[in-house]
């Protein structure tokens, strides 16, 4: 199996209603978005340590689609962050991520949106993953998430 879906990962919102986890969506400096291939098959139902950039199907070697230069290892830190709630709708949101201008990246299929800031419950605890729909590369040019218009992700309640 490999990307069919994007999904936010059950263990950050059972960490957050149980208050074990220190995230902040409203003020964490560092949330980021990391790039990978379909080699993994990303599992919204594992526990919190394998939710985290480095573990689970998220370690790096071999997976991470990255440029030195101009989309790191790690991911690019998310931008303009919002955190809100209206008409019994929680959205989570940011501005369209985008690397340097000339990034060469491929076979792209979705990306971790994981919190950086944060040492409990596990350090760089994923929140969500988000699939791009099939391959995306680019060519010594700026590789571009566009979030949707709904949000990274949003919780109806």
């Amino acid at each position: 199996m490999a990307w069919s879906a994007s999904k936010i990962f059950t263990a950050t919102i059972t960490d957050l209603m149980n208050n074990t986890s220190a995230i902040d969506l409203n003020t964490d400096a560092s949330i980021k978005a990391a790039l990978f291939d379909n080699d993994i098959t990303p599992d919204q139902t594992v526990a919190s340590a394998n939710t985290a950039f480095g573990a689970g199907q998220w370690v790096s070697a071999g997976n991470e689609v990255f440029d030195a230069a101009e989309w790191a290892t790690g991911g690019v830190a998310l931008a303009s962050v919002t955190s809100a709630f209206s008409t019994n709708v929680y959205t989570f949101d940011a501005a369209n991520t985008a690397s340097g201008a000339s990034a060469t990246l491929a076979a792209v299929f979705g990306c971790l949106v994981y919190d950086d800031t944060i040492a409990a419950p596990v350090a760089d605890q994923g929140l969500c993953y988000n699939y791009f729909g099939g391959t995306n590369s680019v060519t010594d040019g700026t590789f571009t998430i566009i979030w949707n218009a709904s949000g990274i992700f949003a919780l109806t309640l």
